[in-house]
């Protein structure tokens, strides 16, 4: 038995290169409960990071009571992490979760039945759409649905009522990984694959914290450093991470700095020569001024900028321009920072200069943070066109209009979708007097929280929520619908590297709750939304027609499903997609013959400038004559909207923790993660705790010009001049709103996003800090992450364990791991 709190990756597995990663398999059951005892396996995947691992779910007397992974999948090997170990099942089998309908009443809301709850969405729905018309809804949804419901809301918002006023919480988390591809390539859609890691000779980890938001990923990267001939690591962080810890170089930008240590690894590949001539010629476009761009940006002049070694900058670029096989791997620092796309575009750059890309070991992961995010693209529910359509392409418009049985007109192309900061402006101002929001938690993720509660508290709202709990947002509205969670329902969802996998219901939801995609039915027949025809917009009867209706609409599309059906998911592995008749297991890696999904008739884009954001239109777009080549994509650099001054001299960064997944209303109800990481912290570096006159423990009140917290200070190895705190911890199990100090992270950030994926800047804030108390000497930080105590602190703090409660087996089985097919085979 091994403590999976205290040992959040598990025991080490080696192996070589072009090995398969060994089989592990990792399992938790209930207090006193051993296999014996269990009822049934039933087969689904875990929904507690974007890695998306397979895993069963143990049933007994009809009640989720544990979990082990699946050996059979080839995206885990049997492997669990803590949080898919000990929240997946406890959180949601907990007496806190809705189960009936809540309605306000006199200013409360009072439990009441679905009819009555319906019949209030259904009539202030039609009440707006007859006197306002389809601009006075929005939708805010989830990366954590089921494709299915994605597929759902997306036609019932553009077919049904015809809002461009849709997205996701994928916003804050995923939008800069799909604008990046779909800039650089023509269409979102992973590269790379994980089978990457068993292959690479060298990773670059771009503001990646793989070690705490995907941490069996990270196990198998640790494999690979403990077995023969192991990738050298290249880590961009500003904390010191456990990836960090296991670097050759660790590039500890300041944030907001990004791109100009991109464009000074760019730079040397260019002086150095390491270029793969060939393949740019044939296979890219705009390499000139990609060249121009990047010429000002030596190793000193980035050191200067980012605050990193200027030989540093020269060790990383040697590593990634000498290496025969790299992997990169990309995620929030870069994608919640300043000149996000722009500084996701130059990792793939430096792919696509060394003709890196759709090789064994060699490819790019523009990662997600939640584990549908893919779908919520996917789909079209952040306001995409489903199926990576071109909102600009009118023949990608009529395609959906004959699929959907509807007149074009109806599905808004007429300006580019509305991002979910504009949807809240909106309702800030008013023209949007109807918002649902879906299994997210904006009260506490979005930014300067202090004004988001005032919009979500407006009169004039409508504002539905759609959740498992009663949330900080759903506290604000008018109705409430219980939600069945994972486990409860059936449904399909994507991982990261396009990896399908099927969930299967294994017991009943609590109460009255339903799946989301039940209510959305229920929603768009109660309205009247019909096709041409006059029959039901979804004409589904349950979640596998509506998968065969979404195969449809992927059909030639470069997220192509159509290979794909309910029975061939059950039973064996995920598939990653592109699965079709041409490749009926699926595609391993994108891009192997160097042709990009850049024609203009088939492209998901036709680019944006990365300094403006300004579309770059169709005319425009095609004189510059991809033709299936890369696009380099680049802008000059600009520092971060928000910059340290005399009254505000910190830099202040958020971030996640191990243990906890979001808001917390899943892993703060499992006691073994909660217990780990209890309450918010706030961390400095040591010359900054002692030029302020604090000690591990000490109560700071941390204040930008939007807000402030307070918390105790974990003192780390973070970079001087910066200040981090965990985005999770809001206000739901202490009343649903500040009671004076706050502590959520979001109260501090700025209401800034990218010029092109608007990504809301959740990583750049100037801050001033100053103690408020003495402590106890200790914080509720973990110490086994990036969050442990600084090693110049010379004292001991008391370790994270989880004891007998956390303890899980291992097994290291002595089987194949799954196959993965060749190359040749995979296309």
């Amino acid at each position: 038995m091994v403590d999976r709190i205290a040992d959040i990756w598990g025991t080490r597995t080696p192996y070589a290169r072009d090995e398969r990663w060994p089989v592990r398999v990792d399992q938790v059951l209930a207090e006193g409960l051993a296999d014996a005892d269990v009822d049934r396996w039933v087969q689904s995947a875990c929904v507690l990071c974007s890695n998306g691992c397979g895993i069963d779910i143990a049933v007994k007397d009809d009640r989720m009571v544990g979990v082990r992974g699946r050996a059979t999948d080839i995206v885990n090997h049997g492997r669990l992490g803590p949080k898919g170990m000990f929240a997946s099942w406890q959180g949601v089998s907990h007496p806190d979760r809705l189960t009936r309908p809540l309605v306000r009443e006199n200013g409360e809301l009072v439990e009441t039945d679905w009819e009555t709850a319906m019949q209030r969405i259904v009539s202030r729905s039609r009440e707006l759409l007859d006197t306002k018309g389809p601009l006075s809804h929005g939708f805010y949804t989830s990366g954590q649905l089921f494709l299915e419901e994605y597929y759902a809301q997306a036609i019932v918002g553009k077919a049904g009522i015809g809002t461009p006023h849709m997205d996701g919480n994928t916003r804050l988390c995923t939008a800069t990984a799909a604008a990046s591809m779909k800039e650089s390539f023509g269409s979102d859609g992973q590269p790379g694959s994980y089978v990457d890691i068993d292959e690479c000779d060298a990773m670059f980890l771009y503001g990646h914290n793989m070690a705490e938001t995907q941490t069996v990923l990270w196990a198998r990267v640790l494999d690979r450093v403990a077995g023969p001939n192991p990738p050298r690591i290249v880590c961009v962080d500003p904390r010191e991470t456990e990836v960090a810890r296991h670097a050759e170089v660790h590039l500890a930008v300041k944030p907001g700095t990004n791109l100009a240590l991109m464009h000074g690894l760019v730079r040397e590949l260019f002086a150095n020569g390491w270029i793969d001539e060939e393949y740019v010629e044939q296979h890219t476009v705009g390499v000139e001024d990609l060249r121009k761009t990047v010429e000002p940006w030596t190793p000193e002049a980035v050191a200067e900028t980012c605050g990193v070694e200027a030989n540093d900058v020269r060790r990383a670029a040697e590593i990634f321009g000498t290496s025969g096989r790299v992997l990169s791997t990309v995620l929030q620092g870069f994608y919640q920072s300043s000149q996000a796309t722009a500084a996701s575009c130059a990792v793939n750059n430096l792919q696509l200069l060394r003709g890196l890309i759709g090789k064994p070991g060699s490819g790019i992961l523009q990662m997600n943070g939640q584990p549908t995010a893919q779908n919520n693209r996917e789909c079209g529910a952040d306001g995409d066109l489903s199926g990576f359509r071109n909102w600009e392409n009118p023949d990608h418009v009529q395609e959906l209009a004959d699929l959907w049985g509807i007149d074009p007109a109806i599905i808004p192309h007429w300006a580019p979708p509305t991002h979910a900061m504009q949807i809240f402006r909106y309702v800030e101002q008013g023209s949007i007097e109807f918002l649902w929001v879906t299994g997210t938690n904006p009260a506490v993720s979005l930014p300067q929280l202090g004004r988001i509660r005032e919009i979500l508290g407006k009169e004039e709202l409508f504002l539905v929520v759609q959740d498992l709990y009663l949330t900080e947002t759903a506290q604000y509205a008018d109705v409430v619908l219980p939600a069945a969670a994972w486990g409860e329902k059936t449904g399909t969802f994507t991982n990261v590297n396009r990896t399908v996998h099927l969930s299967e219901q294994a017991v009943e939801p609590p109460g009255d709750a339903r799946s989301d995609l039940e209510t959305v039915i229920d929603y768009s027949r109660r309205m009247g939304f019909t096709k041409r025809d006059g029959s039901p917009l979804l004409d589904w009867n349950g979640p596998e027609d509506a998968f065969t209706a979404w195969t449809e609409c992927t059909r030639g599309r470069p997220c192509d499903y159509t290979g794909l059906s309910y029975e061939k998911l059950r039973g064996g592995s995920g598939v990653p997609w592109p699965c079709n008749e041409d490749h009926p297991d699926g595609t391993v890696r994108l891009y192997r013959d160097g042709v990009f999904s850049t024609d203009p008739d088939y492209c998901e884009t036709y680019g944006h400038d990365l300094l403006t954001g300004a579309t770059i239109g169709p005319e425009t777009y095609k004189a510059n004559n991809p033709a299936g080549r890369a696009i380099f994509k680049t802008a000059p650099y600009h520092p971060a909207h928000e910059t340290p001054d005399d009254a505000y001299p910190f830099r202040y960064t958020t971030g996640r923790t191990a243990y906890h997944f979001h808001t917390r209303t899943k892993t703060a109800r499992s006691p073994q993660l909660n217990d780990a990481a209890p309450d918010a912290w706030v961390e400095l570096s040591p010359d900054d705790a002692a030029a302020l006159g604090v000690t591990e423990g000490d109560i700071v009140r941390v204040a930008s010009r939007r807000g402030a917290i307070e918390s105790a200070v974990r003192v780390t190895d973070i970079e001087r001049g910066t200040v981090f705190s965990p985005f999770h911890y809001g206000y739901w199990d202490r009343g649903g709103e500040p009671q004076g100090a706050g502590r959520a992270a979001n109260e501090l950030t700025i209401t800034e996003w990218d010029p092109v994926s608007k990504q809301p800047v959740l990583k750049n804030a100037a801050v001033s800090v100053e103690k408020i108390a003495d402590g106890d000497g200790t914080s509720p930080a973990p110490t086994t992450t990036a969050s442990r105590p600084s090693r110049r602190l010379g004292r001991r703090i008391h370790p994270t364990i989880g004891g007998a409660a956390a303890e899980a087996t291992e097994t290291i089985a002595p089987v194949e791991p799954p196959r993965v097919a060749t190359q040749e085979e995979h296309g």
